[in-house]
């Protein structure tokens, strides 16, 4: 069987460290992400993931350790890392009393595109992100789902290797979303982009990420797959049952927390999450049946991000 050749690494950490007095922001961080990869870094405001991506953007130097972006040093040489990177902020900002297409003109200008290639490289770009019917509003009507494909255009002008993003999906709505998640996808699948997104909002993320790293207090505490980090985490003994049953009376809710080796039940919604070290699917189905109970709904958790970070955020504190 033809082994599949590993992409070569884009981005690559040696024990960055960035400390800010005694505090350290990010610590010993070793981190290699390949060509065409979507890369989530994801933990809770204030893990460290803003500080890193200064530190890859040779915004700001390093306490000790190095990066790389490919091949380039992020401290020692910040304008060519520049030349080849694309970044998103979470609020992106334009001149709001210009259009989409003035903005991304102004752009294009800024990054030496000669006139003869503007208006037909604003054309794709406006095509390729879904706003070519608004691209002639001023961008101060423009809703923030709008103001992010812009911006997706905006990077895309000079044309990177890389594209990081910082909280892309930040107070977008639903719809807004699936088309700012699709857009991310093709930029990597179609283009062979290196995607790096930094963000706390676990559930969006884990749809179009390859791998993803856990971010807790400046350490990098897990990375991998999803289905890499869940299989982990069940090896580790956690265990999450997702019940329901009838009668939903009191005694339902007693017959659960007396199972034995039951770390918490808890209501959510019209579930009961059951935490515990041991798979207890069998030893629920006997219980259950001996008093009476009916299950209506039982599903193992542990595929999911929000869990899988649960879980590990747990282990660390």
């Amino acid at each position: 069987m033809e082994q599949k050749m590993e992409l070569p690494v884009m981005i690559h950490t040696q024990d960055l460290t960035k400390y800010y007095g005694n505090k350290a922001a990010v610590s010993d961080l070793k981190l290699d992400i390949r060509e065409g990869e979507i890369f989530g870094l994801l933990g809770p405001n204030g893990a460290g993931k803003t500080t890193t991506t200064l530190m890859l953007l040779g915004l700001t130097e390093p306490t000790k350790g190095k990066a790389w972006i490919d091949g380039k040093d992020c401290t020692r040489d910040p304008i060519a890392v520049k030349r080849i990177v694309g970044y998103l902020p979470d609020n992106v900002g334009f001149y709001g009393d210009m259009t989409g297409r003035e903005n991304l003109k102004f752009t294009g200008r800024l990054n030496g595109l000669p006139e003869s290639k503007l208006e037909e490289k604003c054309e794709e770009l406006l095509r390729r992100v879904g706003l070519e019917d608004a691209a002639d509003q001023k961008t101060v009507t423009y809703s923030r789902g709008m103001r992010q494909r812009l911006g997706v255009a905006d990077v895309l002008m000079k044309d990177p290797k890389v594209i990081i993003m910082d909280e892309p999906t930040l107070g977008i709505d639903p719809e807004g979303m699936r088309e700012l998640m699709q857009l991310i996808q093709e930029l990597a699948r179609n283009d062979g982009r290196t995607i790096l997104i930094s963000s706390h909002q676990l559930y969006q993320i884990q749809q179009i990420c390859d791998r993803v790293g856990l971010f807790v207090e400046g350490k990098l505490i897990a990375c991998g797959r999803i289905d890499e980090l869940a299989e982990q985490i069940q090896q580790k003994g956690y265990y999450v049952l997702e019940v329901a049953g009838l009668p939903d009376d009191d005694g339902f809710r007693k017959l659960l927390q007396e199972l034995g080796n039951v770390d918490s039940v808890e209501r959510e919604g019209e579930h009961y999450l059951v935490r515990s070290r041991y798979d207890l699917k069998r030893e629920l189905l006997r219980r259950t049946l001996d008093a009476g109970y009916t299950l209506t709904h039982l599903r193992q958790r542990g595929s999911d991000l929000d869990e899988i970070y649960r879980r590990y955020f747990e282990k660390e504190e």
